[in-house]
């Protein structure tokens, strides 16, 4: 027989057109949109301008607008256009695809694992593609093949990795109804030990090159940002942020148990291994690009249910906004503190994410 509290969900499906017209919330969760959007409009400018070559939000656009054949009334030099088409935007691109893949996939493991604490660093999931980059790293030199096609293979290599690690820790916390946090956890630090042991290995086999490459993978940095290596991340992001997208009613339902779920006609199974997949990949995908970078995914979900709830219809399109304007910030805060030294954009987001964990411990 379906429990009450399912034919409640499904008479505010029915009636969401007219409830919406009358909630407050609905304000919050589109202001907070139009909010997020304009300072992320606001921080691409200042990412584009400040840096060792000051370049103007005005000769900015003009720049991009010389690249498509319009010509703007704002001099710049032949350097200011090289340090921004060269360096500072595909730094900036690949640091919103990456801001975008981490807040989201923190999101979902939150929603999938039915509590929250679940982030993608946490658990082991970042460790695990960590982990996979660094054998692929030092391993793949060996194999003419694998070295040729590094700048493709090291995303998925990543991808198995985050994959592996995501699986083991669902079926490990996974009980009857649900997930047990304590285990999950457990498990996660299990998986970084492991990840941790495994990376030190590789770094212990490694050239000074190879190993220069793994501890920017363990540090995490933007800096290597180049459009081939946008041209194979991002699309895997994008992809799999879209699907993520679109399963967010699904989310909704499925935190009313999967008994619950499986009455309104959702198919549990392939909704969590859908999601793992593309989690997995777009973590996966993150780091190999730009290391592993922890506490987006935990930070940003939590700021916005204090705000807008937890409705995953809003909460995945504004995570995405939040998780894009707050690697931003981290970013141009590691590129600009010490400058001309840069710190690695994974100690910036440590910092700010460690004491707000802790804040979540002590209040929950």
């Amino acid at each position: 027989m379906v429990s009450e509290k399912v034919v409640k969900y499904q008479l505010a499906i029915m009636n969401d057109g007219a409830k919406t017209a009358i909630n407050p919330k609905f304000t919050i969760h589109h202001s907070s949109f139009i909010i997020l959007s304009i300072s992320l409009v606001l921080m691409i400018l200042l990412s584009l301008g400040i840096g060792a070559v000051e370049i103007s939000p005005l000769q900015s656009l003009a720049i991009l607008a010389n690249k498509i054949g319009i010509e703007l009334p704002f001099l710049f030099t032949s350097q200011q256009e090289s340090v921004l088409l060269a360096i500072r935007l595909p730094r900036i691109i690949l640091g919103l695809a990456v801001g975008t893949a981490l807040a989201v996939s923190g999101v979902v493991l939150q929603g999938l694992f039915r509590n929250p604490l679940a982030d993608p660093g946490l658990i082991g999931v970042s460790s695990g593609s960590a982990m996979a980059v660094a054998m692929a790293i030092v391993l793949g030199e060996s194999i003419t093949f694998l070295s040729i096609a590094k700048p493709i293979f090291l995303p998925f290599a990543a991808f198995f990795g985050g994959l592996a690690a995501t699986i083991f820790i669902y079926r490990i916390g996974k009980k009857r109804n649900g997930s047990d946090i304590a285990t999950m956890l457990l498990a996660g630090i299990a998986v970084n030990a492991f990840a941790v042991a495994g990376i030190g290995l590789m770094s212990f086999l490694a050239t000074d090159a190879q190993l220069r490459n793994i501890t920017f993978w363990n540090l995490g940095s933007l800096g290597g940002a180049t459009w081939s290596s946008i041209a194979v991340a991002v699309p895997l992001i994008l992809i799999s942020v879209a699907f993520l997208l679109k399963m967010a009613r699904s989310f909704n339902v499925i935190l009313l148990g999967e008994a619950e779920a499986r009455h309104l006609g959702i198919n549990t199974e392939r909704l969590k291994w859908q999601a793992i997949i593309f989690v997995a990949l777009a973590v996966g995908a993150s780091v190999a690009v730009s290391g592993a970078i922890g506490f987006i995914g935990l930070i940003v979900p939590h700021l916005l249910r204090l705000t807008i709830g937890a409705d995953h219809r809003y909460l995945l399109k504004n995570s995405a906004l939040l998780g894009a304007n707050v690697i931003l910030i981290a970013d141009l805060l590691s590129r600009t503190m010490l400058n001309p030294a840069e710190i690695p954009i994974g100690i910036i987001t440590a910092l700010i994410g460690s004491p707000f964990f802790i804040w979540l411990l002590l209040k929950k």
